[in-house]
């Protein structure tokens, strides 16, 4: 993101017909330069593509026929936008003081790359190398119970009935590869919480079996999120610009 910034000398013109012309232009590059640091030679043919689904999956270096585009299309909507989380918060508040939509996206990237928030897919895809087969999905989900650890990628505290979201990935998963092992062994964790009457799965569980149905490389799902979500970013920059003010929290003392 900064050697686009880098590249554009006209990044500070805040006029609004450049800067959706710029917004745009931005989402297809970012998704052809996903998968630069694991084959550059990936990122011309990705940026030849002029649609963001078909874009990530060459630049990823998987299967980017009309259906795969299709699927990820899907999952792509449905990551881009969650309200006010953690980085769509960080987006506006750089956003409100002035910066560029190079610097916003950053803001929002920096915020992804924790633990808590973008590197939950890892997490997951952990979960699936240990469990390794749908045959062991109950024994781990138990052994995890027993030992009073949490299961990677249930449970969020806006949806206690269950994330819509990863409903509709798991789905889009399941129909577009059924045979995939690391798909059928989710779908079993899946079911294990359930009978367990654990937590149902959230957005991190579906991306992560969309990402294996799409055939993308190991801990490379974050960038279907990346990439969805930096619509919803520059829409947040944009609509914070239009807004006017600077977002400045206060503090308050609490301490001796």
């Amino acid at each position: 993101m900064p050697a686009l910034a880098a590249a554009d000398p006209d990044r500070f013109n805040p006029a609004p017909g450049p800067e959706l012309v710029r917004a745009r232009a931005l989402l297809v590059r970012m998704a052809a330069l996903a998968g630069a640091g694991i084959a550059v030679d990936h990122v011309r043919p990705a940026l030849a593509k002029a649609d963001v689904a078909g874009a990530l999956l060459v630049s990823l270096g998987a299967p980017a026929g009309a259906r795969a585009r299709g699927v990820m299309d899907r999952a792509l909507v449905l990551s881009a936008d969650h309200e006010l989380n953690a980085s769509a918060f960080a987006v506006r508040v750089a956003a409100s003081a002035g910066a560029d939509l190079y610097a916003c996206v950053s803001a929002g990237l920096a915020t992804l790359s924790g633990p808590r928030h973008g590197g939950m897919a890892e997490r997951v895809e952990a979960l699936v190398t240990e469990v390794g087969k749908p045959e062991r999905a109950r024994a781990v989900v138990q052994e995890r119970a027993r030992r009073g650890e949490e299961v990677p990628g249930f449970g969020h505290p806006l949806y206690p009935d269950g994330d819509p979201r990863a409903a509709a990935l798991l789905a889009a998963a399941a129909e577009h590869a059924p045979r995939n092992p690391k798909v059928r062994t989710l779908l079993a964790i899946v079911d294990a919480m359930r009978d367990a009457g654990r937590e149902p799965p959230n957005f991190d569980v579906g991306l992560v079996a969309l990402g294996a149905a799409l055939g993308l490389p190991p801990r490379t799902t974050v960038a279907i999120f990346a990439v969805g979500r930096a619509a919803g970013w520059l829409a947040h920059a944009f609509e914070q610009r239009a807004a006017g003010f600077l977002l400045r929290p206060r503090a308050r003392y609490v301490g001796p």
